[in-house]
């Protein structure tokens, strides 16, 4: 076959989204003629969308010497600005830096207002970003986005416009930059951006929607996304991602078997490219927490394992799977270690629940108060439901523990709401669990034991063995694990419902020498030192 018409074939099913198609067409016209630069450029977007990422930088180079030769430096300027993004997102800091340089360079000699000025701008954005400086990301992305409308570049306003979005949640103008990450995608679901742009876009915001805790926006843009990767049968480097996203979403709504289905996908059919190897990490850490979900922990310890080795932090799972097992030392050790490296704020919202829960097991109260005030700063800077759940949960197992059956009540009735309200059934089932033993604790056991039932009924619905069996048996699992006998369990109840040792020798009729005694029997049990570590035991346990 000659190369004109290879060459032919070959824009044609570019225009087409036939990534594999039109990158074999493109190359076999590459081999009987040089392409010009405009084709090179189609070349290397092929290869990009194939996940080809060496093939995508070396098109694109060729690209730029040849516009060069052709006297035309502003898409060379284009050129290198691609091949320098590529570069910084793959770890080649260096190589990047230089690309970047070099059109910033060329740049330089332009006299004129031209709109790759706005593409030089998004390598300083990202240097600013690297830094964590909002403000001044705030401030570039803006000038990007006017440089974009100026010269009527879709792609352009678009990085721009997400871009501030990102920044201004950042610095705390939630509702601001929460409209603008909408209108810009607008554009992307719209079809008005070049397809690399239109990926990119696609998997910052929803990664961006999911750091931030927008649950409801990672669902809209990811049934988007979903559909994008579908219309494109051919494409390979966004669909990992996609598929992460989409397990994760399944994995909140309870359809935990599709879930797993969805991430083994990952890393059977996507493993080409710079996001598909991202993706794999991700994908290993969510099989782990399903997996843990379902109380399989030597799955989701090898899960762990998998994207420690990939690069993904594993906790909090691996510190929850090892207090599940009831080795809530060796988990308070980990989650402390986790906590105190991350950054305080939106950062650490993955690990606080966790931290929180964690510390209840061990006894440490103040620990776990420390860690519910901070989670309530970071609410109050926040539009999101998630982290208000998160937050009456923490707050309902805090006041559980200090005995106030009231408070508890109020914030897990919160709970259950916001969880409800995202269509969270494990998440719900929680905060219910929590209800139960603050209606069991006023008294009214009717109530408790209709929150307890239902909650029960949840657990069983998903397979979350864990739950069932600690509603089921809690007694018997306390005496098994921790040896409390059924009668230091009864002294244990009442001592986290706030009765003295006087009042417990009175409600058992047992002397107050006896009592005594069963309280240094638990102490040592539990290796707790005070009533206050012991009753946060019986909390976290579901004694009471």
């Amino acid at each position: 076959m000659g190369s004109v018409p290879d060459l032919e074939r070959g824009r044609r099913l570019y225009a087409q989204a036939r990534w594999r198609e039109a990158y074999d067409a493109l190359t076999l016209a590459d081999v009987v003629t040089r392409l010009p630069a405009s084709d090179l450029e189609l070349l290397g977007r092929a290869a990009y969308m194939l996940g080809r990422d060496d093939d995508y930088v070396n098109a694109l180079e060729r690209a730029h010497h040849a516009h060069l030769d052709d006297g035309a430096p502003m898409p060379a300027v284009r050129c290198a600005f691609w091949i320098g993004h590529s570069r910084l997102f793959r770890g080649q800091t260096a190589p990047a830096s230089g690309w970047f340089a070099r059109a910033e360079r060329l740049l330089d000699q332009e006299r004129g207002d031209v709109a790759e000025r706005g593409y030089v701008l998004v390598g300083a954005l990202l240097g600013h970003l690297v830094r964590g400086d909002a403000a001044g990301a705030l401030a570039v992305a803006a000038e990007i986005t006017a440089i974009g409308e100026r010269f009527g570049d879709p792609d352009l306003v678009a990085i721009g416009r997400m871009e501030q979005g990102h920044a201004l949640v950042r610095t705390g103008h939630a509702d601001d930059g929460l409209r603008l990450i909408d209108e810009t995608m607008v554009a992307v679901t719209s079809g008005e951006l070049s397809p690399i742009v239109t990926g990119i876009v696609y998997c910052n915001t929803i990664s961006f929607c999911r750091g931030v805790y927008q649950l409801r926006r990672v669902r809209e843009w990811t049934a988007a996304l979903t559909r994008w990767c579908a219309r494109q049968p051919q494409m390979v480097t966004h669909n990992g991602l996609c598929l992460v996203h989409r397990a994760e979403i399944m994995t909140l709504g309870g359809a935990w078997d599709d879930a797993l289905d969805e991430l083994h996908r990952v890393g059977e059919e996507f493993t080409l490219g710079a996001l598909n190897r991202l993706a794999s990490g991700e994908a290993a850490y969510r099989y782990g927490e399903v997996r843990r979900l379902q109380g399989r922990f030597e799955l989701a310890e090898d899960a762990y394992r998998r994207a420690s080795a990939l690069g993904r932090e594993p906790q909090p799972g691996l510190a929850l799977t090892r207090l599940a097992q009831g080795s809530a030392d060796s988990a308070a050790a980990t989650i402390r270690r986790a906590v105190s490296e991350s950054t305080r704020g939106l950062p650490r919202v993955d690990l606080l629940p966790a931290y929180v829960r964690i510390m209840l097991a061990v006894g440490d109260v103040d620990a776990a108060a420390v860690a519910c005030r901070e989670l309530d700063e970071i609410a109050a800077q926040q539009r999101s439901e998630a982290i208000d759940a998160m937050r009456w949960h923490a707050r309902s197992a805090l006041a559980l523990a200090e005995g106030d059956a009231q408070a508890a009540l109020a914030a897990c009735r919160r709970a259950c709401e916001a969880w409800r309200q995202l269509d969270a059934p494990y998440e719900a089932a929680r905060s219910r669990v929590l209800l139960g033993r603050a209606c069991r604790l006023l008294g009214d056991e009717d109530s408790a034991g209709l929150e307890l039932r239902a909650a029960r009924q949840v657990f069983t619905e998903l397979g979350a063995q864990p739950e069932v069996l600690e509603l089921l048996e809690p007694s018997v699992d306390a005496e098994r694990r921790h040896g409390l006998s059924p009668r230091e369990q009864e002294v244990l109840r009442l001592v986290a419902s706030g009765q003295s040792n006087r009042q417990i020798a009175a409600t058992l009729v047992l002397s107050e020498h006896t009592v005594a005694r069963h309280l240094q029997n638990i102490f040592a049990k539990l290796d707790v030192s005070s009533r206050t570590a012991a009753s946060a035991f019986a909390y976290e346990h579901h004694l009471v």
